[in-house]
């Protein structure tokens, strides 16, 4: 018998096990009592095997204390993406997805599970990382997961000229202007999904330190001074200038709370569906947005 068919009959031997004990201990009141009559897409019963590579689930299939949270989370990350996967379904026989700055992949592997055993409709993955390592870590999750027939994970960067169509480009927690580049990557593909989860937003508050140092006036100038205010207040805007942008490109956008602000301050998911052509008067607003706050912008706007 060959490496590859042993390494197969281990993993299946290893899944129909798993899955077993999975059905045993999530009994329907220890569901219950779980759930606490939320409504989730993904029931610890149903989704051990994915769980369990996700490092959410022990060997017994059993949810620690420790990752009830992150369990939460990630159905509630997929509930709100739920309403654009629909339209989405309704327009293609199989749903392409990149994401770009993949990290571990929770999101996009959630995707293509639901594809697979919620939505019966094929989602296909590409995430993109310009760390191997981490690349290494999907692969390996993936194949756990039995989805590498729908998921597939490459070393690179976001703005590489990657040789696939997609519908939706997804980027969570891509650092800084990383999640530019992932605006612009899916503004030039025309993806009719864009959903984006900024973090560490830096570029308009180095802007602004410019400023404060060279003493600029400006009603502002007291944030550009303060380094907390500086950083908390730059993030925000840069996310309504993201939006602003979107709109400009022919994009309905709306910013969502997808993560509660108990939890972490980085909540925000900037989800943007394609409608129509160009809007002028959202390009107008993010030209008086910069011109309000300093006069500094993101390079965003060159790009899209």
């Amino acid at each position: 018998m060959s490496h590859t068919s042993t390494t197969s009959s281990t993993r299946d031997r290893w899944v129909i096990e798993l899955e077993a004990r999975a059905r045993s201990h999530w009994t329907e009141a220890r569901t219950d009592e779980l759930l606490q009559g939320k409504k989730v897409l993904i029931r610890p019963g149903d989704a051990a095997t994915l769980l369990r590579a996700l490092g959410l689930l022990n060997a017994d299939a059993s949810l620690p204390p420790a990752q009830v949270r992150k369990y939460f989370q990630i159905n509630h990350m997929v509930g709100v993406l739920g309403p654009a996967f629909a339209e989405l379904r309704g327009r293609h026989e199989r749903i392409r997805l990149l994401d770009a700055g993949c990290g571990r992949s929770y999101l996009t592997l959630l995707l293509a599970w639901c594809g697979e055993h919620v939505w019966r409709h094929p989602v296909e993955v590409l995430g993109v990382d310009r760390n191997a390592d981490v690349i290494d870590e999907c692969r390996r999750r993936t194949e756990l997961a039995r989805l590498e027939h729908v998921a597939r994970f490459e070393v690179g960067a976001i703005a590489d000229d990657l040789d696939t169509d997609v519908h939706g480009v997804i980027a969570l927690h891509a650092c800084d202007t990383a999640t530019c580049d992932a605006i612009a990557v899916g503004v030039a593909r025309r993806a009719e999904l864009i959903a984006v989860a900024p973090c560490c937003q830096a570029e308009l508050a180095r802007g602004w330190t410019e400023l404060a140092d060279g003493g600029a006036p400006g009603e502002l100038s007291p944030i550009w001074r303060t380094p907390h205010l500086r950083r908390e207040t730059a993030a925000h805007v840069t996310d309504a200038m993201r939006m602003l942008l979107l709109r400009a490109a022919g994009y309905d956008v709306a910013a969502i709370e997808f993560i509660g602000s108990e939890h972490t301050k980085k909540n925000t998911l900037i989800r943007a569906m394609r409608r129509a052509g160009s809007d002028d008067a959202a390009r107008a607003e993010y030209e008086a947005m910069v011109r309000a706050t300093g006069g500094v912008g993101l390079r965003l706007a060159q790009r899209i």
